[in-house]
């Protein structure tokens, strides 16, 4: 899927988490850091401290690629989650960010 469902939308505005980017470095090796994300419509914006200035960052402005994790935990061991993978975009400016335009949407967990 490309777009969010309702059940996704739901764990998303609930879920106060890190996210986990993957990115693709210039030697072809993945890159993976935790994140603070939002969801905007359907894209997932990034942001971060000093963010123009880093590797996730400038991957993203070279590939036009990313992903992201958003999960949890629940007692005793119920995983869920959404994965996004997309196109996106390094928006430069005062505010920078990666913009993620989801190409596959994968959760697991939600029901």
């Amino acid at each position: 899927m490309t777009t969010f469902s309702q059940v996704e939308l739901d764990f998303l505005a609930d879920a106060k988490l890190l996210g986990r980017l993957a990115t693709v470095g210039a030697d072809g090796m993945p890159h993976i850091a935790p994140v603070g994300w939002s969801v905007s419509g359907n894209t997932v914006e990034i942001r971060g401290r000093n963010f123009a200035a880093t590797k996730k960052f400038r991957d993203v402005r070279r590939t036009g690629v990313a992903a992201i994790v958003i999960d949890e935990v629940l007692p005793p061991w119920r995983p869920r989650g959404v994965e996004v993978r997309g196109n996106a975009e390094a928006v430069d400016g005062p505010d920078p960010l990666i913009r993620i335009h989801p190409t596959r949407i994968h959760s697991w967990g939600l029901e």
